[in-house]
């Protein structure tokens, strides 16, 4: 059951302080109702998290380039693994996710389960608040990763009875969670929409789920919503957690392209910026991409600089590098972080990297990735990239991506779009 709680002074002065020692300022307290149960229930956990708080284009370069050659030296020992795939929407993140959802049975994978809390933020606050969104994301996922549910179900709509749901988000894009024993006896007249695609599974009992974690030598959460790295601190410096951060990026002409056609209504205006003639480069939609492409770079710029509480824990992947050599780069990533590339992930990338136009949809994670990765060349207009190119510049010369001065130039398929 849900605990109810009650808005009290004793919560706000701890969060306000709390806050502060973050170097936050929020005005949560003065959005607070007593529907927001997971916030109030974020006040332990945060006072909690309060005490662990403790040239860049050359850089990023430099830093892509030597991982073709080399690979970390560090926690080698096949210790317990704890990794965050970060990045944002239409980047391949799912298909990149797969190559360790598909590692087998040592692998404990979760697919976005930071939809709930962001749901329910942005639900009861009638938008995400960064300064709030920020600490309950670390806290889930430091949760998460420990095996422990309970936060999460704080936030799942509606509420988990007895530790049991049927709303998780995705939940069948997580091997783990559709396997035995979490897969219990179907149950009949129970809509589960998020339901395991290859077997018949009765709703998640998060229970079974934290047992499966626990037993599991490695754990893996993908996420499109943490905006800062830095907010994630606390994670490495947890002693519980041996951290490794993945952020992948993508050119981000390709990914307006490609959240013009998987997120078409919500782009109607960038359709019509297209055609109308001027782009009102003041417009909230061009704030908002220059928004994400600054969080992005000012990301990549401090796990680039390996900070003490960050070295050896990150790794920057462009997804243009993994599209054309998906094997090379997952062996990689698992080389890095210090685990077993397995057979199973292999056979997955080569099932999956080579497929007909039939079975590559939008959201799918078969791709025939080596002609994906330039495909947005062709369907986006000049126009936009101008305006991308304009408003996320610095980000796109940190990658290593190169700037199109005409449309020809866009358009010719022997001009690259990466350095290499």
């Amino acid at each position: 059951m849900r605990i109810k709680y009650t808005i009290s002074i004793i919560f706000i002065v701890a969060l306000v302080i709390i806050e502060k020692e973050n170097n936050i300022i929020s005005k949560v307290s003065d959005k607070l109702t007593p529907r927001l149960t997971p916030l109030l229930m974020l006040s332990a956990s945060l006072l909690s998290a309060a005490q662990h708080n403790v040239s860049t284009d050359a850089s990023a370069h430099q830093h892509l380039s030597a991982l073709e050659n080399s690979t970390r030296s560090v926690q080698q020992s096949g210790g317990r693994k704890h990794i965050l795939l970060l990045a944002t929407t239409r980047t391949g993140s799912s298909f990149v996710g797969e190559f360790f959802n598909q590692q087998g049975s040592s692998m404990f994978y979760l697919f976005e389960p930071l939809w709930h809390v962001e749901r329910m933020l942005t639900v009861e606050s009638g938008g995400t608040n960064a300064s709030v969104a920020a600490p309950a994301y670390r806290d889930v996922l430091r949760q998460l990763l420990l095996c422990d549910f309970s936060l999460l179900e704080s936030f799942i709509e509606p509420p988990p009875q007895d530790h049991v749901t049927a709303a998780l988000f995705r939940r069948e894009s997580s091997r783990s969670l559709c396997e035995d024993p979490v897969c219990t006896p179907l149950v009949r007249k129970v809509f589960e929409r998020y339901h395991c695609r290859e077997r018949r599974c009765g709703p998640l009992n998060l229970t079974l789920a934290a047992q499966s974690c626990m037993q599991k030598q490695h754990r893996v959460i993908k996420s499109v919503r943490v905006r800062q790295l830095e907010t994630l601190r606390p994670l490495a410096e947890d002693p519980r957690l041996d951290m490794t951060f993945i952020q992948l990026v993508r050119d981000p002409r390709a990914v307006l392209a490609s959240r013009m056609v998987a997120f078409s209504s919500k782009y109607d205006i960038w359709k019509r910026w297209a055609v109308d003639g001027d782009l009102p480069v003041d417009e909230d939609e061009v704030r908002k991409l220059k928004g994400n492409c600054d969080n992005i770079r000012t990301s990549a710029e401090i796990g680039l600089k390996q900070p003490p509480w960050l070295r050896g824990r990150y790794m920057l992947v462009r997804y243009e590098d993994i599209a054309r050599f998906p094997m090379r780069k997952a062996a990689e990533m698992y080389d890095f972080i210090g685990i077993p590339f397995t057979a199973k992930v292999e056979e997955w990338i080569l099932k999956n990297t080579q497929v007909s136009k039939e079975v590559s949809g939008v959201y799918s994670t078969q791709k025939n990735s080596s002609e994906q990765v330039e495909k947005w060349r062709f369907s986006i207009p000049f126009k936009l990239v101008q305006l991308v190119q304009k408003v996320c510049g610095p980000t796109m010369t940190l990658f290593g991506y190169k700037f199109a001065e005409n449309k020809d130039m866009l358009t010719d398929k022997s001009a690259k779009t990466t350095s290499s």
